[in-house]
């Protein structure tokens, strides 16, 4: 496998060491059939500046026009984001796809899906909801796009379901293949226990990527990341026969990123398998499932005074006069 560290035609993968546009402004246009990247939150990572929003969105118009120029006419963008919490503005969130969105249309995008992606794990919140999704804008650069289901398909939910009436009545009433994902992807988020966690804190799993670049590529096309993390873009569009190029400003995410692809291209990356289903710990007779709180009540008798007290605060209701 060819891995350069410069955009060449003839690589298999390209990490370039530094600013996404250095890179992007090599690529020839019309060249790259997708771009899928999940940029900075603007939220005071290790690896961004944090800005005011104004400043975000105009740090990234050019890149943005940048994707859409090496795009090919029938290419696509998914860009991956969260929300913004805009503490001038007392801590409300800003979606930051809608932010962005004037972007995308001001370059002449369509926006196709916004897929929203669902996740089980991530930070608890005391004074609001605890984020538990994120999401995916797929843009096309024409009507004329590039787009294949199949390969995507995931495992129906009633194969044996049959047409109840019509011409078809009796006959199995699903596709063989699977049905279509939808636009709402339960996918775990990576994590400390993920197959796939390295140092990343940001970092998006594998199957995420694979469903973009498996139904909006074919093999050999190049699929580009401008913010490339860990290679996990690169090392999917690798897994999928596809060439990834993409940029990346930590030099240890550099070296992380190299490693992932060169093991994606010796079949050896470790990686959480499409459509395996999520865990379920009830099934897994998890043992942290067992409440503490059901045997304080099972002998409440001889509880002691501050399982008594938690347990009461758990319990109480508001009476209403």
């Amino acid at each position: 496998m060819k891995l350069t560290s410069t955009f060449n035609a003839a690589a298999d993968a390209v990490v370039y060491p530094g600013d996404c546009q250095d890179l992007l402004k090599h690529i020839p246009a019309e060249t790259v059939q997708i771009v899928i990247t999940s940029p900075p939150y603007n939220v005071g990572k290790s690896y961004e500046t944090k800005q005011t929003l104004e400043e975000y969105l105009v740090q990234q118009a050019p890149v943005i026009g940048e994707a859409a120029r090496i795009l090919k006419p029938s290419g696509s963008i998914c860009w991956q984001v969260g929300n913004y919490i805009d503490k001038s503005r007392g801590g409300g969130i800003v979606p930051l796809d809608v932010a962005l969105y004037p972007l995308f249309a001001a370059q002449g995008l369509r926006l196709r899906n916004r897929i929203v992606w669902h996740f089980e794990h991530g930070l608890h919140c005391s004074r609001r909801f605890s984020g538990r999704y994120e999401t995916i804008c797929w843009f096309t650069k024409s009507d004329d796009y590039y787009f294949a289901l199949d390969p995507v398909r995931v495992p129906q939910k009633y194969p044996g379901k049959k047409h109840f009436k019509g011409p078809k009545i009796g006959q199995f009433s699903s596709n063989p293949l699977g049905k279509n994902p939808g636009d709402v992807w339960i996918i775990p988020n990576v994590k400390n226990n993920h197959v796939e966690k390295t140092d990343h804190p940001c970092q998006f799993p594998i199957e995420l990527v694979e469903r973009l670049i498996l139904s909006m590529s074919q093999p050999g096309d190049w699929v580009v990341d401008p913010f490339a993390g860990v290679g996990t873009t690169m090392a999917a569009a690798v897994r999928c026969g596809r060439r990834g190029a993409g940029a990346e400003i930590d030099k240890n995410y550099v070296e992380i990123a190299k490693h992932r692809i060169r093991a994606a291209g010796a079949g050896q990356l470790r990686v959480r398998e499409r459509n395996t289903p999520v865990f379920d710990p009830e099934k897994a007779g998890c043992a942290l499932r067992q409440s503490p709180w059901d045997a304080c009540r099972s002998v409440r008798p001889t509880a002691q005074p501050e399982q008594l007290r938690l347990l009461d605060s758990s319990t109480a209701t508001k009476v209403v006069p």
